[in-house]
């Protein structure tokens, strides 16, 4: 019998690989020292590029037959859904697998693994039977949480999101849904991206005026300053192990925070461009479902690309949720770029030990900032002490108009 009372969500396992760090101490260290993840590397056809690549360790859980019939955004989630599972505790040979689900959220999928087939077929003119017989199952888009599910044994639901950039706090959503629903019991939920593999999506951007470029590439990423000048593409992963707080509690486990709130809407508006009323209402959404009152939220973690309009029309929604005071605001994309698919997972991980050390990661490469992204409460260096970090809102926001909002509490034990 399912309890008419609405079950509360719970953060009970972390792991992830991000530019500066595979684990969630690494990763949080580097965003308090001020360390940059960015660097240069080279593409066929687009040449140097700015890009921010992760050193996780792929033989951890994957053998070289594994790897090479896998995908690189598979690894990634092989590698970060373990991480989770160690860091959770969860005893996984008691565990009904029947009952656990993979929620992923990502950008694109099977865009690397098409463009190395080319690549390949071009080598051998043309000889199909060089295509190599994978392929299908590494483009299908439910193939990194079904890579990670043949890897963990898993047998309930999984399947990957595909919403843009907003796709990080999508997964988070929809795990959330699922153990709301009881459809499992334990979920497997974050963002994954290998879109940093990929020259067509670096010469896209470029073509769209969109590809940050500076002669350091530390200082590519800087969302918010006035000669900020594009996008820095990145590779990375989070997933996060979310239980009912009733089982988390009957298992003794540790608890990093509680899902709260959160929200998906859509702005119908345009393929590119971001519209700041639509995302304006998914934050109110996200605060009304919490049941909070804006001036309760702590901290905004901002989706803020270093595009000229994302950048201005999100401060622009936020001035007009937060008309009474507004909460401290920061940015993690300076540090690491835009890691897609994972980006809203990945800046939500990087602000969740503020409710242990109430301390605040600053933005990052704001010098001199855009006077239309000015706001109350905006952290740039050194990072921020704070008295008290109780609510987080994590935004993320996605091509084609898809918004996400979600919201996480600190956990006190018996409340």
């Amino acid at each position: 019998m399912i309890s008419e009372k609405k079950p509360r969500i719970v953060i009970t396992g972390i792991g992830l690989t991000a530019p500066v760090g595979n684990n969630l101490t690494e990763y949080r260290q580097a965003l308090l020292s001020e360390k940059s993840g960015i660097s240069n590397i080279e593409h066929r056809y687009v040449g140097s590029v700015h890009a921010g690549i992760c050193n996780f360790d792929t033989f951890k859980y994957q053998n070289r037959k594994e790897l090479r019939s896998g995908t690189r955004a598979g690894s990634i989630s092989i590698y970060c859904a373990n991480e989770a599972l160690i860091d959770s505790a969860l005893v996984w040979d008691r565990t009904d697998k029947s009952k656990c689900g993979i929620f992923l959220g990502i950008t694109e999928h099977g865009n690397v693994e098409t463009e190395n087939e080319i690549l390949n077929l071009q080598q051998f003119n043309g000889e199909t039977r060089f295509w190599n017989h994978y392929h299908n199952p590494r483009t299908v888009a439910n193939s990194p949480a079904g890579e990670t599910s043949i890897k963990l044994g898993i047998t309930g639901p999984h399947y990957t999101i595909g919403a843009a950039c907003a796709a990080g706090n999508s997964g988070i959503i929809q795990g959330v849904q699922q153990l709301l629903l009881h459809e499992v019991d334990v979920a497997f939920a974050g963002g994954i991206s290998e879109c940093a593999s990929s020259f067509g999506i670096f010469a896209s951007f470029k073509s769209q005026n969109a590809l940050a470029c500076h002669s350091d590439p530390t200082k590519a990423s800087r969302p918010f300053d006035i000669n900020r000048n594009g996008i820095v593409v990145s590779e990375g992963g989070c997933v996060y192990i979310l239980e009912r707080l009733e089982d988390a509690k009957k298992r003794d486990a540790k608890i990093y925070a509680e899902i709260i709130g959160y929200s998906l809407n859509s702005d119908a508006y345009s393929f590119v461009l971001p519209f700041p009323e639509r995302q304006k209402e998914c934050m109110q959404l996200a605060i009304k479902k919490a049941g909070i009152h804006p001036n309760e939220v702590d901290l905004i973690s901002t989706h803020a690309t270093g595009t000229k309009f994302g950048d201005i029309n999100e401060i622009e929604a936020i001035k007009n949720v937060f008309t009474d005071s507004c909460p401290f605001v920061n940015n993690t994309k300076g540090f690491i770029g835009h890691t897609m698919g994972a980006a809203g997972a990945l800046e939500l991980a990087g602000n969740i030990p503020s409710f242990a050390d109430n301390m605040i990661h600053p933005c990052m490469n704001i010098d001199n900032i855009d006077p239309k992204c000015r706001l109350d409460n905006l952290v740039i260096p050194p990072p921020y002490k704070t008295e008290n970090i109780n609510i987080i809102m994590n935004n993320s926001f996605g091509m084609l108009g898809i918004n996400s909002a979600v919201i996480i509490k600190r956990y006190i034990c018996n409340n």
